[in-house]
């Protein structure tokens, strides 16, 4: 396993090597030790799946269907989720690299040790979605998202686009927002409490803060 650190919040990957996997092309029940290339399982159904220590590059499970199943220990790269459902579906010291994940749905999935590096989160619901342990989204777009009732204390949101992202009822203590723009983030502030920001993103809060109090500012 290798690690890194975004912010506060060193997370644990895994360290595959190609040479080491051997070459798959069926998804069948799961997948262990499989190098995946170019692949596409579009609309494939999943009933609790497990597929560990596997590398997955330009991958199609847009439109898929998971049903419970675990991924543990992968390195994803490229590949689309678009449309997708995961339910219960836990997601562990893996690295998911210039993925999409448009309009796709997640539903009590559990993240631990995982970075979503470079990912599009567009129009995605995240519902009852929990981080159990370290986890990171560094350059990831989140416009147009719902979060709702989601779990994610800690967390770490670099670089990210949350243009238009809806929290509702979310859990979000200890996340470190810094390095993103707050303007047309669509939340009561008790979702952000405890969260952390740089000093130059305070006129953004502030902007939030009008909105939600519905505040009248005039000039004397």
């Amino acid at each position: 396993m290798r690690t890194t650190t975004v912010g506060d919040v060193k997370i644990l990957l895994p360290d595959l090597d190609p040479e080491d996997l051997d070459r798959v092309t069926d998804l069948a029940d799961g997948l262990t030790e499989a190098l995946v290339e170019g692949v596409s399982w579009r609309g494939a159904q999943l009933e609790d799946p497990s597929i560990r220590s596997s590398m997955i590059t330009g991958g199609d499970l847009s439109e898929s269907t998971w049903d419970a199943g675990r991924l543990y220990g992968c390195d994803i790269t490229r590949t689309d989720f678009s449309g997708a459902a995961l339910t219960g579906v836990s997601i562990e010291r893996c690295a998911i690299t210039g993925s999409r994940f448009t309009g796709t749905r997640l539903t009590d999935v559990r993240f631990k040790d995982v970075l979503f590096d470079g990912c599009r989160f567009d129009y995605t619901t995240f519902e009852r979605v929990a981080a159990v342990g370290s986890v990171a989204f560094t350059d990831c777009t989140f416009t147009h998202g719902v979060w709702s009732t989601c779990r994610l204390p800690g967390i770490a949101l670099r670089s990210c686009d949350l243009v238009g992202l809806e929290l509702d009822s979310c859990h979000l203590g200890g996340v470190d927002l810094r390095g993103n723009q707050l303007r047309g983030l669509k939340t009561p502030l008790g979702n952000l409490s405890g969260v952390i920001l740089a000093e130059n993103q305070l006129a953004d809060l502030t902007q939030l803060v009008v909105a939600a109090l519905r505040l009248v500012v005039r000039d004397d």
